[in-house]
């Protein structure tokens, strides 16, 4: 039977983000939480604290950067096997073992985390992973650095939202 198919199998997410457990600036000391989110749960708890599965829990002086692989190989490793081979579990609802598998439908992070846990360069020329070859930069020469372009939309003069003014107000 097709992963799709089977609605035992696991849909999952991976969340990080790094902080200060001090809130003090001035101390350069760094948490840095994985967390694994099961995405079968109804909407309404799949978000909420009681059901998410903290996989990770990295420590340290700064930081892990693009290093976060290293401290991220045995969890990529048994979602591979989740993934490619399953594991056998029982069901309890029809009283037999089938093969679990699960898979990871996206990970959720800011831009400066996206760039650790892809090692994509989230910076430069090429800091968009989405637009790739296409980002429009230019270097400023007396600036050092790089500023993008054409990164904004608006609507279009005609649009019926565009003098709506009972819309912006709120």
């Amino acid at each position: 039977m097709s992963f799709a198919m089977d609605g035992r199998n696991v849909r999952l997410g991976i969340a990080s983000d790094g902080f200060n457990p001090f809130g003090n600036m001035s101390n350069s000391y760094s948490m840095w939480p994985v967390f694994v989110v099961p995405y079968n749960l109804p909407p309404w708890k799949c978000m909420k604290d009681p059901f998410f599965m903290m996989s990770l829990l990295i420590p340290g002086p700064k930081a892990p950067g693009n290093d976060i692989d290293v401290y991220l190989q045995p969890l990529i490793s048994e979602l591979k096997e989740l993934w490619d081979v399953g594991v056998s579990t029982y069901d309890a609802a029809s009283g037999q073992n089938f093969c679990l598998r699960a898979a990871v439908l996206w990970t959720i992070n800011d831009f400066p985390a996206y760039g650790n846990l892809s090692g994509w360069s989230t910076k430069g020329k090429l800091a968009c992973p989405s637009c790739n070859k296409d980002t429009s930069n230019k270097w400023l020469k007396h600036g050092n650095k790089t500023v993008y372009m054409r990164h904004r939309r608006f609507l279009p003069l005609n649009h019926k939202w565009r003098d709506s003014k009972p819309l912006i107000a709120r």
